[in-house]
């Protein structure tokens, strides 16, 4: 197995204005990091998230720390959230066994040696998504399933955003240091997420969309709410939010997404709106 890692670095609104497509997509845009038998991360300096994934076929992946961190093990100063998007898996976590099912999600605290991550069925393989976030308290690890979610309806099939927030790693359900991890599912006939959009300066977030359709991609929307960008996804591929800019989205199909979110506090309801008519 092979761990990999790259190195985001902040930047500044202004800056990012006179960015031209590439670089955009250089600065923002995770791709890749779903490959069988390894490990791929990215260190973000906003708010130092880390994000990833693994596919586990041939072997048991083994979480191993990145030079950034300058830890004898990943987990020494960190907490990390896990959602599985594919085939039944399980993690290990020093002593425990965590089976996650399709969907399901597992937040580690900070102090864990020992983490891997396994496939039940090679054939049809767990994909397992990573956030993880600096910890200055360890809490209890925990399973947390859609059953377990805090659920919020939003939108209507009339405006094309009807979709279901499914809050899974938030402090109602599991006690964090800072991560929040959480699925939102587009209803069919609807395209549209987080719209109306809204910044959140406390925080900045990660977008991981997947259950993409072949042929088919999402328009992620970002920057300020009065000088928006955007950049083209495919299936299985992540956003990095600055804690300056929205994060919206509309696809040509349906789809689901993952936010993670880590800063300066828990409240799930901390976030500035922006009205519809003022975005430019």
């Amino acid at each position: 197995m092979a761990t990999n890692y790259e190195i985001r670095y902040s930047n500044h609104p202004d800056d990012a204005v006179n960015y031209d497509t590439q670089r955009i997509r250089d600065e923002y845009l995770v791709s890749g990091i779903m490959e069988q038998d390894e490990l791929n991360f990215v260190y973000s300096f906003n708010d130092r998230l880390i994000v990833g994934g693994t596919v586990p076929v041939k072997t048991s992946v083994k979480l191993e720390t990145i030079d950034p961190l300058k830890a004898g093990y990943f987990l020494d100063r960190r907490e990390m959230g896990v959602i599985n998007v594919g085939g039944k898996g399980t993690v290990i976590a020093d002593d425990q066994t965590y089976k996650l099912n399709y969907k399901d999600a597992l937040y580690l605290g900070s102090g864990i040696k020992n983490v891997e991550f396994q496939s039940e069925d090679p054939k049809n393989p767990a994909h397992f998504y990573i956030n993880s976030a600096p910890a200055h308290k360890s809490f209890p690890s925990k399973r947390v399933t859609l059953a377990d979610a805090e659920v919020a309806e939003l939108g209507s099939l009339e405006t094309s955003n009807a979709r279901k927030i499914n809050k899974l790693i938030v402090n109602s359900v599991v006690e964090t240091c800072q991560l929040q991890m959480g699925m939102t599912e587009l209803k069919v006939g609807s395209v549209w997420n987080t719209m109306p959009p809204h910044v959140h300066s406390r925080r900045m977030e990660a977008y991981f969309y997947f259950e993409v359709p072949d042929n088919q991609a999402i328009c992620h929307f970002m920057g300020e709410p009065d000088e928006t960008r955007h950049i083209w996804l495919q299936n299985e591929e992540a956003v990095i939010s600055p804690p300056w800019s929205i994060h919206s989205a509309a696809g040509t199909s349906n789809y689901i997404f993952i936010w993670g979110m880590a800063g300066e506090n828990l409240d799930y309801g901390d976030m500035d709106g922006v009205k519809i008519k003022d975005i430019k």
